[in-house]
């Protein structure tokens, strides 16, 4: 059963293996996202589209450095945005929040989320993460397209034994600029209350 909010306003399994992409031409390429942050102790789970050309390059998650997810994370969890990028995942972990992506692979053209072409995408095998980590029951979709893509490609394959609360948050792309730092913050606070 899927219960979907929108709000509007250690020991951890990190699979980050490095990413695969092929480029079709000049401007089209077909991307794989990362593994799966998660700990057997996650009670939120964070989900973003797909990696952008910055953070597959560097092998991280959210690596573009006017993406606002890592100060957000430490601004709410109290750690450095700066801290290398392995102690950033586990303060994760330890506020028992694990970070994916909804899509395993896609083709685009851009680094966008808007430049992702919608019959290239392939979701990540959420029936097994989701079944080896039933403590996960609440979803925060960073941006638009990762809830976009989860609604059409995972929650129709869902077995009726999850049970997840769904909340889109405002994306921390720096292409989302017309949403205030400050707003995204407060907005974003509700995963820490979640765990």
């Amino acid at each position: 059963m899927l219960r979907t909010g929108h709000q509007r306003r250690a020991n951890a399994k990190v699979c980050a293996g490095p990413p695969q992409t092929t480029t079709l031409d000049s401007t089209v390429v077909h991307v794989h996202s990362f593994g799966p942050v998660v700990h057997a102790s996650s009670r939120a789970l964070v989900l973003g589209s797909m990696p952008g050309k910055a953070s597959l390059l560097a092998n991280q998650y959210y690596a573009h450095p006017r993406n606002a997810f890592w100060r957000i994370m430490g601004e709410l969890l109290e750690f450095e945005a700066s801290a290398p990028y392995e102690e950033r995942l586990q303060f994760l972990i330890r506020k028992r929040i694990a970070l994916w992506d909804v899509l395993k692979s896609c083709t685009r053209e851009s680094s966008l989320d808007s430049g992702i072409v919608d019959s290239s995408r392939v979701p990540n095998d959420f029936v097994t993460l989701l079944s080896e980590h039933l403590g996960i029951s609440a979803v925060f979709f960073n941006g638009a397209k990762a809830e976009s893509s989860f609604t059409k490609l995972v929650a129709p394959s869902l077995p009726s034994n999850i049970r997840l609360d769904l909340y889109r948050l405002p994306s921390t792309s720096p292409a989302n600029a017309s949403v205030p730092y400050e707003r995204k913050l407060e907005e974003w606070s509700s995963v820490v209350r979640a765990t």
